[in-house]
């Protein structure tokens, strides 16, 4: 995802609870129900949107590592529990 120099400044509410500027919620196609990560990173606040467009990114990226197989032994092994 291409970073911006755009910024805006925002307000925590009492409950800690921030309002996603209009273009950063296009930007990164976040609708209503979206969940999102969050952890820290050195002194910043990450908020790591999970859509669906960046979801589907996702597939495939886990093709040849052996964790379909790592997987299956798990299962195994708890199926004989």
């Amino acid at each position: 995802m291409n970073t911006t120099a755009r910024t805006d400044l925002i307000n925590f509410t009492v409950k800690g609870q921030v309002v996603i500027p209009q273009w950063l919620r296009r930007q990164f196609d976040i609708a209503t129900g979206t969940r999102a990560q969050v952890y820290a990173e050195g002194d910043h606040i990450v908020l790591k949107p999970l859509s669906p467009k960046y979801l589907k990114s996702l597939r495939g990226s886990l093709k040849g590592t052996g964790v379909l197989q790592a997987l299956m032994e798990d299962r195994k092994r708890e199926r004989e529990l």
